[in-house]
């Protein structure tokens, strides 16, 4: 007389086991892409537009730029040597990339000589291939 088995073998459990790893593995990896991708995004926004009508704004005031060594603080305080010509602030807080980085600021640009660099460090924060700028 046959006996009827049910259930699974040990060997079916295991490919489901490891089915149900790789699709969650995937998962992670896609969901990584698309909010990752995100913080690049703002950081690129920040650069190419965010910043700019702070910048002018400080600039028809003052009559110039922020200097390098004023930087971006230039716009939440007023530096020294401007008197009463500054009227900001031009920004509500500091500017803080995505990763917790302050945004990089040089004025006059050495990428656009006629204007300022302005630049995240991207996420290995350190000035490297991948800083996202204004001059991409």
């Amino acid at each position: 007389m046959k006996r009827c088995r049910r259930g699974f073998t040990i060997l079916e459990i295991l490919i489901v086991i490891a089915l149900i790893a790789a699709l969650a593995g995937a998962s992670i990896v896609a969901l990584n892409k698309l909010f990752g991708g995100g913080q690049e995004q703002v950081a690129e926004i920040f650069v190419t537009q965010g910043v700019d009508p702070a910048l002018m704004a400080f600039r028809l005031n003052t009559g110039r730029y922020p200097t390098t060594e004023q930087g971006l603080a230039a716009l939440r305080t007023a530096p020294s040597g401007v008197g009463t010509k500054w009227k900001g602030p031009y920004i509500e807080k500091d500017a803080i990339d995505p990763w917790g980085n302050p945004y990089q600021y040089r004025y006059p640009g050495t990428r656009n000589p006629d204007k300022y660099d302005i630049w995240s460090l991207g996420a290995d924060g350190v000035e490297s291939a991948d800083d996202i700028g204004n001059w991409n």
